[in-house]
């Protein structure tokens, strides 16, 4: 889980964890990305593209909770290299 919070400071704390699970057309790693209420859509969408443009993420599920609350699930297609030798 990813966890965006701002501290006021303008420094914001990000922890991050991400969850394997295989899908009917192959294995995928799933990350979940919570975003505070007080998070501007702008900066958001700066840290859901930066993932998705160095991290190879795609977005697969979008939330929004009770509060102003989101969470973003993002998953990755996990490619396993097999010995040739």
């Amino acid at each position: 889980m990813a966890l965006v919070r701002s501290t006021g400071s303008g420094e914001d704390h990000v922890a991050t964890s991400t969850i394997r699970r295989r899908a009917e057309q192959g294995a995928y790693e799933f990350r979940v990305v919570t975003i505070d209420p007080g998070t501007t859509r702008g900066e958001a969408r700066r840290r859901l593209t930066e993932e998705a443009e160095y991290g190879r993420w795609e977005l697969a599920r979008t939330r929004l909770y009770a509060g102003g609350t989101r969470k973003v699930w993002l998953r990755r297609k996990i490619i396993r290299v097999q010995s040739t030798l």
